[in-house]
């Protein structure tokens, strides 16, 4: 076996299992244990001598080094010794669910990996910086050495490379980036009265866009007023009941509106209210599932309109566009495999050519000390000076030979 083949890459992914049970796959620790103590402990009985464990909501991810097979059997044995609670059934057709990388094709994963090139949302940086607070991790651990060190330092580069040289990451996806972006590009000025109507997870993370963007002039309204708290504070923005819609009095030029209401919330009536007779346009994002402005406000007001389903046909649109960007990322991670492939022999040949000048000088010393000692006491003091010093010369000359040689061959 080939030393780049002690990579190998064992994962489990949104791909092969559904993701509320990749769970299951995770390490499972007794007591007090963290699974890099498991991990460690482990390493024996299992035969890698350097390891990562990356654990994230769409997948698990081991990345090990060491001479085993990476079989079947290997499989069951490892996922029973992580999970000793995983199903019998479950561990007799492990391949199902787990996917192997060895070699080259390891380093090609880790690097699709770090470039979100595998993501269940592709393009994210998330898994990038994921990935490093795994190594870091494995690292204070004690679970990585230099082979691991090395493929880490290449995945880096690898990735920054993708994301320089591609638009893997542009066009967001998120939903409610969708909805700012929309916003900013009809009216971007921060001086725009807001309302955000619902304070729920969806208005908390547009709240952070508007913080970001420096709208300062928010109002909230919400039917409790107390689960506002916590969004008015963030956004040192005044909370109203929703029925203090109606006292509004056209006072707005943007509406933004995600309650957990299941129904219209602003029908005809309560807007011509809201309005008290103002003409200029608002506005109006909708982000609620089913939507909580009716059809009527949008085709009887003077309104720009933005609801969910607008912006996941964007959103689709551009997760098209960086799925055929992962078509052009493709060739530099083949690329830099190829240079991690001639990084690695070298540094596998330097560190070999390590030992060569202790094992050199300790075949000298030996000479000197114990296998020509008797004859070299009958030298003369001129002829001992000579000897050692041509054999300090030697020494000197047959570890520059090999280290010559080495670097020919790698083209250095």
């Amino acid at each position: 076996m080939a030393l780049l083949d002690n990579y190998k890459v064992i994962t489990v992914t949104h791909h092969n299992v559904n993701v509320g049970d990749i769970g299951n796959f995770y390490i499972h620790c007794e007591n007090e244990q963290s699974p890099y103590e498991k991990l460690k402990q482990l390493a024996p009985s299992f035969e890698y001598t350097e390891s990562i464990y990356l654990e994230t909501c769409n997948r698990v991810c081991y990345i090990l080094f060491g001479d085993f097979d990476l079989n079947k059997t290997f499989l069951g044995k490892f996922f029973k010794a992580i999970n000793p609670s995983l199903e019998d059934s479950t561990l007799d057709s492990i391949n199902k669910y787990v996917s192997i990388y060895e070699g080259e094709s390891a380093i090609n994963h880790v690097y699709e990996l770090a470039s979100s090139m595998d993501s269940l949302v592709v393009g994210e940086r998330e898994i990038f910086r994921q990935l490093r607070k795994a190594f870091d991790s494995c690292k204070n651990a004690s679970l990585t050495g230099d082979y691991l060190r090395l493929l880490d330092k290449s995945t880096v580069n690898t990735a920054k490379d993708i994301y320089s040289s591609t638009k893997i990451g542009e066009k967001s996806l998120s939903i409610v980036s969708l909805a700012i972006n929309s916003m900013l590009a009809i009216n971007n000025s921060s001086n725009q009265r807001v309302l955000l109507v619902g304070a729920g997870e969806t208005n908390s993370l547009v709240g952070k866009f508007l913080k970001k963007y420096n709208f300062n002039n928010t109002s909230i309204y919400n039917r409790s007023i107390n689960n506002a708290s916590e969004l008015s504070k963030s956004l040192d923005a005044p909370s109203f009941h929703l029925n203090d819609l109606e006292k509004i009095k056209g006072k707005f030029d943007i509406m933004i509106i995600c309650t957990s209401a299941n129904k219209v919330v602003i029908d005809e009536h309560l807007y011509s209210t809201m309005l008290h007779g103002d003409t200029s346009k608002k506005l109006l994002i909708d982000l609620a599932v089913p939507r909580n402005i009716s059809t009527e406000v949008v085709s009887s007001f003077n309104v720009d309109y933005i609801d969910i389903n607008s912006l996941k046909n964007l959103s689709e649109e551009n997760l098209r566009f960086r799925r055929k960007e992962v078509e052009k990322a493709k060739p530099i991670i083949k690329s830099h495999v190829r240079s991690f492939r001639n990084t690695f022999q070298q540094r596998h040949i330097e560190k070999a050519l390590s030992r060569v000048p202790k094992a050199i000088k300790d075949v000298k010393e030996k000479a000197i000390a114990e296998v020509y000692q008797k004859r070299i006491e009958t030298l003369d003091d001129n002829s001992k000076e000579l000897l050692l010093e041509m054999m300090d010369y030697m020494e000197k000359k047959c570890v520059s030979i090999p280290i010559r040689a080495a670097k020919k061959e790698l083209g250095s």
